[in-house]
């Protein structure tokens, strides 16, 4: 892999240890060296009101079953939840390292997303879930997300347990 870039380019003299000057660089460039560097993405935590956005949902059943969904994550994951973005709810704050890519992000631990067709829940590794799929009832999935119309169409002990052992 090599040292980090900045450390090869810099002058030894240039560094004074005792002042702190470039202290900075050096433990980013440490960091990005052992840790990998953070891809920067579009969707981002926001300070947006998680009530306000699903109190503005047009659907009266998206909203009562986004406030299921929201206590269970809670629970699961003892965070507050934040907005991400201007549609998705997460909660808990992780590096995330694409097992396809390779990119690393920072993302929620687990979250979801009152959609217009369904509500999609990102549970991340739904593999792990395999048993407890077959028993949730009428779903989809796709790309560490699990898509459901409305809660009424599954086992709502199995999607509690579900998002329980993903929240952990």
């Amino acid at each position: 892999m090599g040292r980090p870039r900045s450390l090869v380019a810099a002058q030894p003299e240039s560094f004074n240890f005792h002042s702190g000057q470039h202290q900075d660089v050096i433990v980013k460039s440490i960091k990005e060296y052992h840790m990998g560097k953070l891809a920067e993405i579009k969707t981002k935590q926001t300070e947006d009101s998680v009530n306000s956005f699903i109190d503005s949902l047009p659907d009266e059943q998206k909203r009562k079953d986004s406030q299921v969904i929201l206590k269970m994550m809670q629970k699961a994951t003892k965070e507050k939840p934040k907005m991400w973005g201007s549609s998705i709810i997460g909660f808990g704050k992780l590096r995330y390292k694409s097992p396809t890519s390779g990119r690393e992000v920072e993302w929620f631990k687990i979250g979801f997303s009152p959609r217009k067709s369904n509500l999609s829940l990102n549970l991340i590794n739904l593999q792990k879930h395999a048993d407890a799929l077959k028993k949730l009832g009428k779903h989809k999935t796709g790309m560490g997300c699990l898509y459901i119309n409305k809660l009424g169409d599954v086992d709502i002990k199995v999607l509690e347990k579900m998002i329980m052992a993903a929240g952990k």
